[in-house]
C-alpha cells in the first residue's frame, strides 16, 4: 500500500490573477510532482526518495515559492529553507537561510543522510551542500519578475500603512509532500523561500521540525504552509500527530482543528498536507485555495488550486 500527497502553499491566487493557460500549467506541475513520488514508491523506494522528488519538482516550477522564483527579503536577496523527516526512525535534517542551493530539499536530505546535525545554517550549509555534490547556483538563478514585482508592492504596502490588506498570495507560499510507502513508513519534506519582504536572517517553521514539519511511523507525516511565526509556537504539525496518539482523533479531525481552529484563531492563513499510516491524505486550508493534490492507495491522481478538483486519471503499479 502506497500514497502521496503534496501542497504548493496556501498563498494561491484569485483565479483572475492568472490565465486559464498558467492555471493549466501550474496544475500540471502539481501533476508531475506527484508523479514522480508514485514512480519511486511504486518501484519499493522508500517514502523518504518520494517526498524528495516530488518537492523537487516543484522546487524547479516558477509557481510556487520554494527554490527557483523564491521570495525576496528586504534587502531583495533569496534566503531559503527546506527540511525532511523520516517517520521510522525520527531521524530529520534541514537547512536555513541558504542562498546558492538550487534544490534545497536536496541538502536537507543530505543533512539526513550525513547524522552529524539536523539543521545546518547559512553559508556554512551551502558549504555543506556543496561538498556533497548537490547542485548549486548563483543567487540570480532564484530571482523572477513575479518575485521582484511582489517585493515592491509589499515594500509600497509598508510605505502607506495598509500592510495588513495584503493577501496571502503576496505574502509567502511554500511546497511540502508527505508519503506512506509499501513497507508501511511514513516521511515528509518542505521547502520555502519564506515570505516576500521578510526580515533579512528570519527563518520561519519549515526547517523546524515539529512546526513546519513532522513524521512518525504509525501515526502520521505533515507539512504546513502559513505565518511560520504561529506554526513555530503552536508546534502546529506535531499537534496533529499529538491530537491523533494522545486524544485518539483521526489525521481528519486533527489536521482540521489545527488549521480551523489553533492556526485559525491567530487569524493567520494556513494550511496542511497530511497522510496517515493507512494512506488517507488530507488538505485542510482556510485560505480561497491552497495548490494541492494526491495520490490514493488505488492510484487515482487529484490535483487542485482552489476549490474544485482535478481528477488526472489513475496510476499504475
Amino acid at each position: 500500500m502506497i500514497a502521496i500527497g503534496i501542497h504548493g502553499g496556501c498563498g494561491t491566487l484569485p483565479v483572475e490573477m492568472m490565465s486559464t493557460a498558467q492555471w493549466d500549467e501550474a496544475r500540471a506541475h502539481l501533476g508531475d510532482a506527484l508523479r514522480a513520488g508514485w514512480a519511486l514508491l511504486a518501484r519499493g523506494a522508500p517514502a523518504l526518495d518520494a517526498v524528495e522528488a516530488a518537492v523537487v519538482v516543484l522546487e524547479d516550477s516558477p509557481y510556487f515559492n520554494a527554490g527557483y522564483s523564491c521570495a525576496l527579503n528586504t534587502d531583495g536577496e533569496h534566503e531559503l529553507d527546506a527540511s525532511i523527516m523520516d517517520g521510522a526512525a525520527l531521524r530529520a535534517g534541514a537547512v536555513c537561510a541558504v542562498r546558492r542551493i538550487r534544490n534545497p530539499v536536496r541538502a536537507a536530505r543530505a543533512v539526513l543522510d550525513h547524522g552529524a546535525s539536523v539543521l545546518l545554517a547559512g553559508s556554512a550549509a551551502d558549504a555543506f551542500a556543496q561538498a556533497q555534490g548537490i547542485a548549486m547556483v548563483e543567487p540570480g538563478y532564484f530571482t523572477t519578475e513575479r518575485q521582484v514585482l511582489a517585493l515592491a508592492r509589499l515594500k509600497a504596502r509598508a510605505e502607506d500603512g495598509t500592510i495588513a490588506m495584503a493577501g496571502e498570495a503576496e505574502k509567502h507560499g511554500t511546497v511540502g509532500a508527505v508519503a506512506l510507502d509499501a513497507l508501511g513508513n511514513l516521511a515528509a519534506a518542505t521547502s520555502t523561500g519564506g515570505f516576500n519582504n521578510k526580515p533579512a536572517g528570519r527563518v520561519g517553521d519549515t526547517p523546524v521540525v515539529g512546526a513546519g514539519i513532522y513524521a512518525r511511523n504509525g501515526v502520521c507525516a505533515v507539512s504546513g504552509t502559513g505565518q511560520g511565526e504561529v506554526f513555530i509556537r503552536l508546534v502546529a504539525s506535531y499537534d496533529v500527530a499529538a491530537r491523533m496518539m494522545y486524544a485518539r482523533q483521526s489525521l481528519e479531525s486533527a489536521a482540521n482543528a489545527v488549521v480551523h481552529d489553533a492556526l485559525s484563531a491567530h487569524r493567520i492563513g494556513a494550511g496542511m498536507v497530511a497522510i496517515d499510516a493507512a494512506g488517507k491524505v488530507v488538505t485542510p486550508f482556510n485560505t480561497i485555495g491552497m495548490y494541492r493534490g494526491w495520490v490514493t492507495t488505488e492510484g487515482d491522481l487529484t490535483v487542485a488550486s482552489h476549490k474544485e478538483e482535478h481528477r488526472l486519471g489513475r496510476l499504475v503499479r
